[in-house]
């Protein structure tokens, strides 16, 4: 079985099984989700010109500070309206 470390602030990690990737993106509503590291925004904007180009359901999601944990709101407004999460990090 495939694990997959839980990257959220939690003070004792989780361990969680990994979900299965979906066989294609076509009819996906894709959630973009800006952490808020310098120029994750350009790498976010390439991606979702890309995914637009072909078709694909695109939908921009942003933490208001890289130095803290993403709103309790924002998470489940992801959780809501995106079938799948692409997080855009820098460094």
């Amino acid at each position: 079985m495939n694990w997959m470390r839980d990257p959220t602030a939690e003070t004792s990690p989780v361990k969680r099984a990994r979900l299965t990737p979906p066989h294609t993106l076509e009819g996906l509503t894709i959630a973009l989700f800006d952490i808020g590291k310098a120029r994750s925004d350009e790498f976010l904007n390439q991606v979702e010109k890309r995914f637009t180009e072909r078709g694909l359901k695109v939908r921009r999601y942003a933490k208001p500070t890289n130095a803290k944990v993403a709103p309790v709101a924002v998470m489940q407004k992801v959780a809501d309206e995106a079938d799948v999460v692409l997080i855009g990090l820098s460094d």
